[in-house]
């Protein structure tokens, strides 16, 4: 005859040794959250991971937070009775298929780390990949973050980015402004040019201190119509886009004040069979 009063008081034990292993198990998940967060708090102040390279700075922090995580849940799964070995053999079992859904996630984080090792931009760096440009705001593990010059924020998962052409605009001290000029086809080439080079050695942030440096203008091509010329000036990196703008209008200004001539514009204008070509410049 199957005893009832043993049977319930099993289930009863089973159900508050359960339950305390749930309760205590929630406490230092609990707790855990709260010791980790602190524990972050305290790695970010460190000395010397507040004076690192913030992409390096990013990449310990992260990893930092990642192990402590781990251990958390480790501990948990202890409390609750569960053997090593069984988990150790269900992930095991389980490796293959991890590994296949995982796949993108881990493409992205082996990336993250071709970027900690190769370090083709840094944060603060302006760049442009996949297809996309903006100034590096964070590299993680899993994805690095634009933000673009209309305030937009892009982010890129690292293994795409490996994966595809990086210019990095910032790497350099200095870098080359180049711009263009049509003028009409019988302008005075000497005059255009000096002009050119006038308005570029007289700009502050143009480099002239040395002959690598020097401003340069000449003729770059042309068509029945007009004559195109190059202007080239060298400025530190920093200064590119105020002085792209700088010269495209002082340029355009003095040549206008100088009497330089646009290119004629001819527009062909067809009617009642007869062709009528009016001139505009």
């Amino acid at each position: 005859m199957l005893d009832v009063e043993k049977i319930m008081s099993e289930i009863t034990t089973i159900c508050m040794q359960a339950g305390s292993k749930l309760l205590l198990a929630l406490v230092i998940f609990i707790a855990g959250r709260i010791v980790i967060d602190h524990i972050m708090k305290l790695v970010k102040k460190i000395h010397a991971i507040d004076r690192a390279d913030k992409t390096v700075a990013g990449f310990i922090i992260s990893g930092v937070k990642i192990v402590l995580n781990i251990v958390l849940l480790l501990s948990i799964i202890s409390v609750l009775g569960v053997p090593m070995a069984s988990v150790i053999t269900i992930l095991a079992s389980a490796g293959m298929a991890i590994g296949l859904s995982l796949q993108g996630a881990l493409s992205n984080i082996a990336g993250g780390i071709m970027l900690l090792i190769f370090r083709p931009f840094n944060v603060g760096e302006y760049i442009q990949a996949n297809g996309v440009e903006g100034a590096v705001r964070a590299i993680s593990i899993m994805y690095t973050t634009l933000l673009t010059n209309d305030n937009k924020k892009i982010m890129i998962p690292n293994g795409e980015l490996m994966n595809k052409s990086i210019t990095n605009f910032s790497s350099e001290e200095f870098r080359r402004v180049d711009l263009q000029f049509s003028t009409g086809k019988g302008e005075d080439v000497v005059k255009v040019q000096n002009i050119l080079l006038e308005v570029m050695k007289n700009h502050a942030k143009v480099l002239t201190d040395s002959p690598a440096h020097m401003p340069f203008a000449s003729i770059d091509g042309g068509t029945n119509e007009s004559i195109i010329f190059t202007a080239r000036a060298w400025v530190k990196t920093g200064d590119y886009w105020t002085v792209y703008y700088e010269l495209l209008q002082e340029i355009t200004m003095s040549l206008g004040t100088a009497g330089i001539s646009a290119p004629e514009m001819k527009v062909l204008v067809k009617e009642n069979q007869k062709n009528a070509i009016l001139h505009y410049t």
